[in-house]
């Protein structure tokens, strides 16, 4: 109902729209556009002749598309190697982090043992340090392990826990009722089973925000590939952009083509996958 004395916009029988109200969808509006402009820049930057990418003034549609700039960079960089590496580690990266932290998560938000909440206050202490100060002891481990130059370790992390992830699955699990657990262990259904059988298919949104977050995370990670591979063949798409730039600095065109194609394998999974990440993110605040 509208408030007595205030301005409503009615639009049609269903829809009313107040000043403060249109004013917030004008700000959501001009926020939308100023985040996705970049993208449209590179995308736009990418089919652009070569004579037209410094000109001036700037022009977001180009005179005509010129698709040799992806057919160049194809034919200059193996990006398919580098697209199978980054595809590989990310998919690793997202099944460890789903395996290992749903079931830390389930330990801590279910089953009671003695000094539960401090190795949970442990574990969000961890959360506080940067990776700058444990980066130099991790290396050594893998380099220790022969693993340098390998792609083990940019994903084996990932199937000890992610703190983050545990504590997001962990805050959503604290929300489902205790009496659907209560009515399986009267069914004779075990810690495991519980587990599987209810927790898993409840928190599928928690799941997909995690999923989600990782995937993205992987796929832009540029730090640890730079550490780790020193090889071309195992060399992930961040990776080879930065060594496609330095032996060609100066082809814009074919760097943009490169960099938007491996921007939108996370554009469109953020796009499908938006639903459960926000209904992940929103339900997860619900309880502490």
């Amino acid at each position: 109902m509208a408030t007595p004395g205030a301005k409503v916009w009615r639009l049609g029988d269903k829809y009313e729209m107040r000043p403060g109200v249109i004013l917030a969808h004008l700000a959501l509006i001009a926020g939308g556009i100023m985040f996705i402009f970049p993208f449209l820049w590179l995308v736009s930057t990418s089919l652009k002749p070569d004579a037209e990418l410094f000109g001036f003034p700037p022009t977001l549609i180009p005179s005509y598309f010129n698709w040799r700039n992806y057919t160049r960079m194809l034919d200059y960089l193996p990006f398919g190697l580098f697209l199978k590496n980054t595809l590989y580690v990310t998919l690793l990266n997202v099944l460890g982090t789903l395996i290992s932290s749903s079931m830390v998560a389930y330990g801590f938000a279910r089953l009671r043992f003695p000094g539960r909440d401090v190795l949970f206050g442990v574990l969000l202490a961890t959360m506080m340090l940067p990776s700058q100060v444990t980066m130099i002891p991790v290396y050594l481990i893998f380099r220790n392990l022969e693993w340098v130059d390998t792609l083990k370790p940019l994903y084996i992390r990932s199937w000890f826990g992610i703190p983050f992830q545990i504590f997001l699955l962990r805050q959503f699990m604290m929300t489902i009722p205790h009496e659907l657990e209560d009515a399986a262990k009267l069914d004779g259904c075990g810690y495991a089973g519980i587990f599987v059988r209810i927790m898993i298919p409840l928190i599928k949104p928690a799941l997909a925000t995690c999923a989600v977050m990782r995937a993205m995370n992987t796929w832009n990670d540029f730090v640890d590939p730079l550490i780790y591979i020193n090889s071309v063949e195992k060399m992930t798409l961040s990776l080879g952009l930065k060594l496609f730039q330095s032996v060609s600095g100066t082809e814009w065109g074919m760097m943009m083509a490169a960099s938007t194609l491996m921007v939108l394998p996370i554009v469109v999974l953020f796009f499908f996958a938006q639903q459960f990440f926000i209904q992940g993110i929103t339900v997860t605040g619900m309880k502490g």
